[in-house]
């Protein structure tokens, strides 16, 4: 049986995509069936790719999940971007990628998406999906948006705000966290509500489980919904959006065994060590130096 590997670069990119054309020879050169895409029907025109590897930042993964959704297609990626939070390796590691792909050692990690449904006031129903957020953003011209919220069918909250965050656990280190909500660990299945500059006393994130759905209704000017920044959709006064897990995961691809935590401090560079320990490490230090002065100075020292 043939191998297949789809191969997607970063769009825009020079230097990736001669990358991406290297790695594909590479991988001829084994006996597997490497192949550039570019789009959709690029890769439905494969037959059944064990793994999409991508060149090139989180958008880039981002797009790749656009690619394969629904295919059951796991996703690698190698780090050409910023952060690179999804992405499993640095670029310096492309060879260790080659040879876990050629002898099959990955393992798949699945994360939730969220399915989005947008009614609006005339009838029109238009649907997206997302694996970080679903923005619901003020439209430009409109001062702030004045939202209702409900869970599982139960009216919860109720305030203006410029935004509303509905992000899931993967979502939770990237447009959630800059906004002051909490971040969930990969492998917790939960919906994740955090609004954005909102007029209200009391409007804190809120954490729901992968069996509830949230309701937004856009009771004042209209709104846009951006889906992890990606799809636009429009929401004007009067709509309803509902927001639930999705039907189809995201599978990423790992090669090591690395907790999420230490993904987490790497990538968002979180000091690891308070004041005390700086404290004890400076104590540390200044006795090391103390100890490696030469004896003369002890000995001038005690004169």
């Amino acid at each position: 049986m043939n191998r297949v590997i789809a191969i997607l670069p970063h769009e825009k990119r020079l230097d990736v995509a001669a990358l991406a054309k290297s790695f594909h020879q590479e991988l001829q050169v084994y006996g597997v069936a490497a192949h550039i895409v570019h789009s959709r029907a690029d890769v439905e025109a494969l037959e059944r790719p064990e793994l999409m590897v991508v060149l090139g930042g989180d958008g880039t993964i981002l797009r790749a999940a656009e690619l394969v959704r629904g295919l059951g297609v796991p996703i690698l990626g190698i780090n050409y971007g910023h952060v690179g939070f999804l992405a499993e390796v640095d670029p310096s590691s492309q060879a260790d990628v080659v040879s876990a792909i050629v002898h099959s050692e990955w393992r798949t990690e699945q994360r939730m998406t969220i399915d989005v449904t947008v009614r609006h006031p005339d009838g029109d129903v238009i649907t997206s999906w997302a694996l970080n957020e679903a923005s619901i953003e003020k439209s430009h011209g409109s001062r702030m948006i004045e939202t209702d919220i409900g869970v599982d069918g139960e009216p919860v909250s109720s305030f203006k705000t410029d935004t509303v965050l509905l992000s899931t656990p993967t979502g939770s280190t990237a447009y959630n966290f800059s906004a002051g909500g909490p971040i969930v660990w990969p492998d917790v299945e939960a919906i994740v509500l955090t609004p954005i500059a909102a007029h209200a006393l009391f409007t804190r994130p809120m954490v729901l489980g992968p069996h509830s759905w949230l309701d937004v209704q856009i009771r004042t000017d209209d709104a846009l919904i951006w889906c992890d920044g990606r799809r636009r959709m429009s929401a004007p006064e009067g709509s309803s959006v509902h927001v639930e897990k999705g039907r189809y995961p995201v599978l990423l691809a790992r090669l090591g065994d690395a907790p999420f935590s230490e993904r987490l401090v790497k990538k968002l560079h979180l000091p690891v060590h308070g004041w005390r320990g700086q404290r004890a490490a400076g104590n540390t230090e200044r006795a090391s130096d103390n100890a490696d002065r030469p004896q003369v100075n002890a000995e001038v020292g005690a004169q």
